[in-house]
């Protein structure tokens, strides 16, 4: 009989008959908490992500993978290794998230929650409970990889469209659909996941594809084929000028006509080049302008991202405003989301504040 191929033993990079494996394995149950590290540890980015796009926040994800490692811990005597770890731990981890989600609302953004906003109208206040997408850092991305047969590429399947469309699915058709269409699992290794039969899990792979379909509307040419760097590099120098020099006017010359400028936790968002330059001009940009706001470059989602501060008039200092995310469609910004929380900073190593 011929040795089992990576393919037949589930998804996973390790061979679960593995003698280094095996050992450390062997020492983790009989309570070792270093060896159970040594196994887990080179697992948490992948993990975090997936947690990520199950649950559309980074502090969640955080705390679900930590809980996947207490669980497996504690669980450590049923892993029968006919699977590799990996699989294993992807199993406790999509559970435990599958139990978050069924305590607490699905979380989005503002464009997703209500109508475009009036910019003649005051901006509404912050809605503080958790229902907010959040962004992570491209650092936890590093150690991931999809599979050759994936529908969606590493940058596009954790793109905060593609994300924020994740949340509008069902709890469990999202996670059918994150473990196929994404990480590239099999249906008898899916069902086996969630406890479903394989034509269950397929009949919800159908229903999640078809609803995605309605809410995720970045496919295209321009949405999986990046600009060029040095293009790329050029546009983010103008969008960075026209902030630091207040020109509205070279800021929304960047936007498609249907640009959407949303600024979570705030529900207001607004649609279009016109709404959006008098939302700029009469609140971020209001009065003397010029040398009110400081960028600084940052990677979230696998989009170009900025940290934003806003000038303090009595030190001269720049103090944390926002985290921008930019969604490029060619040359033009499709979406401007500014996340209105200066605890995401240290995740984007940003500093809290800038010299004047």
């Amino acid at each position: 009989m011929s040795e089992p191929t990576k393919q037949d033993l589930g998804p996973g990079s390790a061979d679960p008959l593995d003698p280094v494996i095996t050992a450390r394995l062997a020492a983790a149950r009989a309570g070792d908490p270093h060896e159970f590290s040594r196994l887990t540890e080179p697992h948490r980015r992948e993990l975090q992500v997936h947690c990520y796009r199950l649950l559309g926040s980074l502090h969640d994800a955080e705390d679900l993978v930590q809980e996947t490692f207490l669980r497996a811990w504690r669980r450590l005597e049923t892993f029968e290794g006919r699977a590799p770890l990996r699989a294993w731990l992807y199993k406790i981890a999509t559970n435990a998230c599958l139990d978050e989600l069924d305590k607490r609302p699905r979380r989005g953004l503002p464009s997703a929650a209500q109508p475009a906003a009036d910019p003649r109208t005051p901006v509404e206040p912050p809605l503080i409970e958790p229902i907010w997408l959040e962004p992570i850092p491209d650092e936890w991305l590093a150690d991931f990889e999809p599979g050759p047969e994936t529908h969606y590429t590493a940058r596009e399947s954790i793109s905060l469209a593609f994300v924020a469309a994740l949340q509008a699915l069902p709890p469990r058709q999202r996670a059918v659909l994150i473990l196929s269409d994404v990480l590239d699992w099999r249906a008898r290794e899916i069902a086996d996941l969630l406890g479903l039969t394989v034509s269950a899990a397929n009949s919800a792979l159908h229903r999640a594809r078809t609803t995605l379909v309605k809410h995720y509307h970045a496919r295209g040419t321009e949405a999986v084929a990046p600009l060029a760097d040095d293009r790329l590099s050029a546009l983010l120098n103008r969008y960075v000028q026209a902030w630091e020099t207040a020109d509205v006017a070279g800021l929304v010359a960047l936007l498609k006509e249907d640009a959407a400028f949303t600024m979570p936790p705030s529900p207001s968002w607004y649609r279009g080049p016109a709404d959006i330059r008098l939302c700029l001009a009469t609140t971020i940009f209001a009065g003397e302008a010029k040398g009110r706001w400081r960028l600084r470059p940052a990677r979230a989602n696998a989009q170009p991202a900025f940290g934003l501060y806003q000038r303090d008039e009595a030190s001269g200092a720049y103090r944390v405003f926002g985290l921008q995310v930019l969604h490029w469609e060619g040359e033009h910004l499709r979406e401007v989301t500014t996340f209105l929380n200066p605890a995401l900073f240290p995740y984007f190593g940003l500093p809290a504040t800038l010299s004047a």
